[in-house]
């Protein structure tokens, strides 16, 4: 596990172990999960549980904005990029 970031008392989190699509862990007051390249090339929420409806808003943004970070991360742990 190799924590990517920290925003909103939130870490993201990818899985060394983890498998395609690329995505994102959310862990902090509750769990998400973030696939990276969504539909129209966006990030899109997978789940969430136990994460209130304003912070999931700020996180969804927050993987947004970072996207390219988090794709290069998820290269740079994996050895791939996500083929989508």
């Amino acid at each position: 596990m190799v924590v990517v970031h920290r925003a909103y008392g939130f870490r993201f989190v990818i899985y060394t172990s983890d498998h395609e699509p690329a995505h994102i862990h959310i862990t902090g007051a509750g769990q998400a999960k973030i696939d990276l390249i969504g539909s129209g090339g966006a990030p899109r929420t997978v789940y969430s549980v136990g994460v209130s409806r304003a912070d999931m808003r700020r996180l969804e943004a927050e993987a947004a904005r970072r996207q390219e970070h988090f794709l290069a991360e998820w290269e740079r742990i994996h050895g791939r990029r996500d083929r989508r």
